[in-house]
């Protein structure tokens, strides 16, 4: 983290994603199964731009469509019930591995090019950069 990042509290429900700006994706998985995390710069529609932090990825899922001249705009972002098919058929993969792994299954549609990110992880902060 460098002297101008604040770490804050996030709510990933209560946010204003129609039409904020996805500018960047980082995979970090420089000490796997320590630090698996996924970093996304977003330009917020209502407030100042930040980074989102998701800790302890399990999975990530993206379906991106590239060679369009337009920014990345989201159309929606949530968790899902605890019945997604892909948190479901993580823990049975696992078969009683991960059981006691408490984790949410979030999602991220563009509008842009139709695209869609998954991402299993155990919880995502909020960075204002």
């Amino acid at each position: 983290m460098t002297v101008n990042e604040q770490i804050m509290e996030f709510d990933f429900d209560d946010c204003y994603w129609h039409d904020s700006i996805l500018e960047s994706i980082f995979i970090d998985r420089s000490d796997p199964g320590n630090n698996d995390s996924v970093e996304m710069v977003i330009d917020w529609y209502d407030q100042p731009r930040s980074k989102l932090v998701f800790k302890k990825v399990y999975l990530y899922k993206a379906t991106m469509n590239f060679g369009i001249i337009a920014k990345e705009s989201i159309d929606m972002a949530y968790i899902t019930p605890e019945d997604d098919e892909d948190l479901v058929g993580f823990y049975k993969g696992w078969k009683g591995a991960f059981d006691h792994v408490k984790m949410n299954c979030y999602v991220i549609k563009t509008n842009s090019t139709g695209g869609e990110i998954k991402i299993l992880a155990e919880g995502v902060q909020e960075v204002k950069i």
